[in-house]
């Protein structure tokens, strides 16, 4: 993961979100006036993002403290209380939505992320995200997938080689990309793991002779494709696939035996679980 910058990222959500002043807040209470309230997951899934909210709010001004009763990575049937929240009125209703905006979205993707996980259990298979993410929000979606019990690809373009067919094109060939990759990571003295998509089998018998790869991503094969494509690569290098996987397919392309498969489902396809935050007295 990145060193994710906590105070400059709440300091740009509540200059989107409270700007000026929370005039709602400031029109009707008092500015001195202390108080609770109680987180409540109202949903059936796994929780996700306390530990996420608890680090914001460090930076927050109102004395905020926290007391959660409940972890990340549990499994909550409906109408849960998770914790409470203690401080200044004012700052708790300025934070609210956002506090419940990063749990709402993480727990919809570590449910959603753990429902594939479930599906592949039994498998040698490991289940990877994408960069398939909301702008600006990557930290915590790739975070919840953790939580959720999968694992997650390279964090963005700097940690990881990652030749698509665009590069390979432009390039004029997988011999010439993974030739001239591996020239600049030597010349730059860059120590990342190389990765090549491959759309057939005769681009995978490319890399395979060309050797300078650390895994090969089957773009958009079928299950007895990926079958067919691990055979010739023989263990030699490692494999991913990814491509239209979804549920619906998943267990299939599990049971080839490929090391991981990548899916941008389970961040754009989750749906946000239901948590409030209503007053304690």
């Amino acid at each position: 993961m990145s060193t994710f910058d906590y105070k400059t990222f709440l300091e740009a959500a509540f200059k989107e979100d409270v700007g000026p002043g929370d005039y709602s807040t400031l029109a009707s209470i008092p500015a001195d006036l202390k108080g609770e309230a109680v987180f409540i997951f109202k949903d059936k899934g796994i929780v996700a993002g306390i530990e996420e909210v608890k680090r914001l709010t460090e930076f927050m001004d109102g004395d905020l403290t926290m007391e959660f009763e409940i972890e990340d990575g549990t499994y909550l049937e409906t109408h849960t209380n998770l914790g409470v929240v203690k401080g200044s009125v004012h700052a708790i209703l300025n934070a609210e939505r956002l506090w419940l905006n990063i749990m709402q979205r993480m727990s919809g993707i570590a449910s959603l992320t753990n429902e594939y996980v479930q599906l592949m259990k039994g498998s040698r298979s490991n289940i990877l995200d994408t960069r398939k993410t909301t702008p600006l929000f990557r930290h915590f979606e790739k975070q919840a997938v953790r939580i959720g019990g999968g694992m997650n690809h390279r964090f963005g373009l700097y940690d990881m080689i990652m030749l698509k067919d665009n590069h390979v094109d432009f390039c004029g060939g997988i011999g010439k990309a993974l030739d001239k990759t591996n020239k600049y990571l030597k010349t730059n003295n860059l120590d990342l793991k190389v990765e090549i998509e491959c759309t057939d089998l005769k681009q995978v018998k490319e890399v395979i002779a060309n050797g300078k790869a650390d895994r090969i991503m089957l773009d958009n094969f079928t299950p007895e494709q990926v079958v067919e494509a691990l055979k010739v690569i023989d263990g030699a290098f490692e494999t991913e696939a990814s491509g239209g996987i979804n549920k619906s397919n998943l267990a299939l392309y599990a049971a080839t035996g490929v090391d991981y498969i990548s899916s941008g489902a389970l961040i754009h396809q989750a749906v946000s679980k239901d948590i409030s935050l209503k007053p304690e007295f």
